[in-house]
């Protein structure tokens, strides 16, 4: 009797049978120092590019040079960023790790996003936004699906978060879009464009602030928006990173995000003359470069867990952060406009970044659909990134 490949439940089942083992096997609990060599690694990395863009920003450089190093300074320092607020969060559980990603994890990005703002290029802001949710959803998932896949075969995961998660980034999708839809169907409130996108990103907050009690209890096994106890331990586990004191997370946190503030300055300001120098839109460096330099390489971690073959951790994780950035991030963004001299900002997007956004909310329900992947569905995927991508290069 040919032997049959085992079903989800059967997978969920074991899956369940391992959670203690994996909730017991915190980073913190294992015995090494206090900074691993990973950890070590990644903020010397942090570091020189940080200083190597800071030189190059002060002494008038070559733009593209500045702008290229900026961008992969922002990149490192991003991952840092993720990293410290993990390490503070081994301390505090798993509900308050996850508020504490939503909140702080995305630094990086939203700092380029107001100074984008402020510098006046509003077509990169609004891409940013769009292409943070994209690169998750088509890029990460995509690379991890194509590693998960070849690597262990057709992988099988639950479909009960992976399904929530989906269902919240499509509602929130749809939410973001309406300012767009009111002004491009010409209704009686097309005028009133600043208005609208006042109200819709005050309402997602709002429905970012329901998740909260349920995010700080500590059991936080259901919670979609923060994930669960399990997807976080796994995630934390991935690292294999050093057991930090809470004096040195809370330093390292801090240090981050004034290092990110700068980082995104300088980035920004050698924005438009590299658009111009290499003859790329606004729009593309938003969408691609902004977003993947903002957010990708922190959330390589998903890809990490698809090759250890827990597709349901993975999809969790990486699912979480197009939802973080449509329920919290762009709402931020635009209510704080008006603070780096940008009252005018709007989240009426041209009809191709709203297309694109609703292809990114459409993929990510049916890619949870069946339960399972292959990598050539990851192949599938980046193909239709780049293709997106593409679109976007001359504007």
């Amino acid at each position: 009797m040919t032997e049959q490949p085992d079903s989800p439940d059967s997978k969920r089942g074991r899956r369940a049978a391992s959670v203690p083992a994996i909730l017991t096997s915190r980073p913190h609990e294992q015995p090494v120092g206090v900074l691993s060599f990973r950890d070590r690694r990644l903020i010397v990395i942090t570091v020189a590019t940080t200083i190597a863009a800071g030189i190059l920003h002060s002494s008038g450089g070559n733009q593209v040079i500045t702008f290229i190093v900026s961008a992969l300074a922002l990149a490192v320092m991003a991952s840092l960023v993720g990293r410290s607020v993990e390490a503070l969060g081994d301390r505090l559980g798993a509900g308050p790790t996850g508020l504490l990603q939503s909140f702080l994890g995305n630094l990086p990005e939203l700092f380029v996003v107001l100074f984008s703002l402020k510098a006046g290029l509003y077509t990169v802001a609004q891409a940013t936004i769009v292409g943070s949710i994209l690169a998750n959803v088509l890029l990460i998932l995509g690379a991890a699906f194509v590693v998960g896949g070849w690597k262990n075969g057709r992988q099988y995961f639950s479909q009960t978060a992976s399904r929530q998660l989906a269902v919240l980034l499509t509602l929130s999708v749809f939410a973001l879009a309406i300012p767009s839809l009111t002004y491009a169907f010409h209704s009686p409130a097309a005028t009133h464009e600043r208005g609208i996108t006042i109200g819709v990103s005050i309402l997602l907050l709002i429905l970012f602030a329901c998740s909260l009690p349920d995010t700080l209890r500590k059991s936080n096994t259901d919670n979609v928006v923060s994930g669960s106890d399990e997807a976080l331990a796994a995630k934390s586990e991935a690292y294999v990173h050093g057991a930090w004191p809470t004096s040195l997370a809370i330093l390292m946190l801090g240090l981050t995000g004034v290092g990110a503030a700068f980082v995104s300055d300088w980035f920004v300001s050698a924005l438009s003359p590299a658009i111009t120098t290499l003859h790329i839109s606004e729009a593309f460096a938003g969408l691609v470069i902004v977003a993947i330099a903002g957010n990708a390489v922190e959330n390589v971690v998903g890809i990490q867990l698809a090759a250890r073959g827990q597709a349901d951790y993975a999809l969790q994780v990486i699912l979480q952060s197009p939802v973080q950035v449509a329920m919290t991030v762009a709402p931020i963004v635009a209510l704080a406009a008006p603070l780096v001299g940008a009252a005018s900002f709007t989240l009426v997007l041209s009809p191709l970044l709203l297309a694109t956004l609703f292809m990114a909310a459409l993929i990510a329900t049916i890619v949870v659909v069946d339960g399972d992947y292959t990598w050539f569905e990851g192949v599938a995927l980046l193909t239709l990134y780049c293709a997106i991508a593409l679109a976007f290069w001359w504007g």
